[in-house]
């Protein structure tokens, strides 16, 4: 995320891209939105939902109207920098023709002129890929980029302590759960015994020291993903969600489902907000996704195309599940709904897949967050010119990586809260308040080098500041409410 710019990778066709942005927004955020819907109400639930996922829209397309102002300044940068050159070559046969050029000529040239003496070539095309980091570094003072880096790993950090949360828990689920078909009805305490004096709590942290004995090291080292476990785990995924989307409905088919949400229920609307803000999260991957994209035209269209079916997906999803099972039945991971309750599922193999998949699935990204995470760190602190001592580098980063988010997940394994944390207040900042700052002083970046008669082709659709505005409103509310209540439900206690 931190990254400076790089190739913009292995090109691939604009369904291919809609399908990679669909399976990064929809992840493990979508299971535990089920839960935060019976805890607010459907009505009040849909309603939040669109609304956010509307606000994540417009976000996007901020983003992606700032790496095309980010590609234009850096092509106008090497082009300024070739002519530079040019001249400096020249300047051995009249040093008074330099000396001229140098009193008459502005010091930056516009890039419509360089644009026009280019032919066909248009500075806004995203062909480099510029990660989120290089563009605030670009277009943000210093405060504004510590501001964003910090808000970065704080959600990494997240990240990392919900990934290893959510893995325990579905191991202790399926070694300490009770398998039989009565079990849907039973709701579970920590205190309860899992192996004979070993209590479900005790067996939840064994799991998490096995995980974090096997998955840690690789915060040490670099760890990427592979084409083939990338398609491997998109598979399991689309598996898993299907089948407990089909079976809710079966089951509400027949007649037999149990759950009878309220249609409202503010006590649980700041926990929602949360949920919905991490599960419609992709701002800081969008150059990693966009740019590769061979035809840009139509980017977009398809882009409103995918939230509108994620926004559809995440409504099928949650609904069936809160009339299928009871409120207070329902799981922080909502799998393990189909892993204890023969009356959905009656099939052993089946069941154990949904126990288990978010272990497969969870556990190929945490070695990539943390690797992630850890360049933040190092990004963050970076001098030009100096390097860390080995020990700095290799042991002391790595370990700042790591312990925080295992501590987190050691103290607590409540996936809703955990969520709805990281969603309110560090995915807050990423999906709002630096999408809107990049493209805000984007455009303040550029318009005295090219001019107000240049058009950024991607730029948002929603373009008058009024948005931008709005946007940075609507981030502090949120910021203010989610405190508020945090506070409130604390003084209650």
């Amino acid at each position: 995320m931190a990254g400076g710019i790089t190739e913009s990778g292995e090109p691939y066709s604009p369904f291919v891209g809609l399908v990679y942005m669909f399976n990064l927004i929809v992840g493990t955020g979508a299971l535990t939105m089920p839960k935060a819907f019976a805890s607010a109400g459907w009505v009040v639930s849909i309603a939040l939902i669109t609304f956010l996922g509307c606000m994540s829209y417009m976000t996007t397309t901020f983003v992606i109207e700032a790496m095309a102002a980010a590609n234009a300044q850096l092509r106008w940068k090497r082009r300024e920098q070739e002519e530079v050159d040019d001249s400096d070559s020249t300047s051995e046969y009249s040093d008074d023709d330099v000396m001229g050029r140098g009193r008459s000529e502005p010091e930056t040239k516009p890039i419509l002129s360089i644009q026009r003496s280019g032919g066909h070539v248009d500075h806004f095309d995203i062909v480099e890929r510029v990660e989120m980091g290089q563009m605030a570094s670009m277009f943000f003072n210093k405060v504004g980029l510590n501001m964003f880096y910090i808000c970065i790993i704080v959600y990494l950090y997240g990240d990392l302590a919900i990934y290893a949360a959510a893995v325990p828990i579905s191991l202790m689920e399926v070694a300490c759960g009770n398998h039989s078909c009565s079990a849907g009805s039973v709701k579970y305490n920590d205190t309860d015994p899992c192996w004979g004096s070993v209590t479900r709590k005790d067996a939840y942290r064994v799991f998490l020291s096995i995980f974090t004995v096997m998955l840690g090291p690789f915060t040490f080292f670099t760890a990427q993903k592979t084409k083939y476990l990338q398609i491997l785990t998109s598979l399991m995924r689309w598996i898993a969600f299907t089948m407990m989307i089909v079976l809710a409905l079966i089951r509400i088919g027949k007649g037999t489902g149990e759950g009878h949400p309220p249609a409202a229920s503010l006590a649980g609307v700041p926990n929602l907000f949360g949920v919905c803000v991490y599960s419609f999260m992709c701002q800081h991957s969008l150059p990693s996704l966009v740019t590769p994209i061979s035809n840009k035209k139509h980017v977009g269209k398809l882009v409103l195309l995918d939230y509108v079916l994620i926004l559809g997906f995440y409504v099928l999803l949650s609904f069936t599940a809160i009339f299928c099972f009871k409120s207070s039945l329902l799981h922080d991971m909502y799998t393990l709904n189909f892993t204890d309750n023969c009356h959905v599922l009656n099939i052993p193999f089946l069941r154990y897949f949904l126990g288990l998949f978010p272990v497969f699935t969870i556990s190929t990204n945490f070695p990539i967050i943390a690797v992630t995470l850890r360049n933040n760190w190092k990004t963050l602190f970076y001098r030009d010119g100096g390097t860390y001592p080995w020990v700095v580098d290799r042991v002391v980063f790595p370990l700042i990586t790591l312990v925080p988010p295992i501590v987190v997940a050691f103290c607590t394994h409540n996936l809703e809260s955990l969520v709805g944390i990281t969603g309110a207040y560090a995915g807050t900042g990423i999906q709002y308040i630096i999408p809107a700052s990049l493209v805000f002083y984007a455009r303040r970046h550029l318009e005295p080098v090219v001019g107000r008669d240049a058009v950024n082709k991607h730029r948002s659709p929603f373009r008058h500041s009024f948005w931008v505005w709005f946007v940075w409103l609507w981030a502090a509310f949120c910021l203010m409410f989610v405190t508020a209540n945090i506070i409130l439900t604390d003084t209650k206690k």
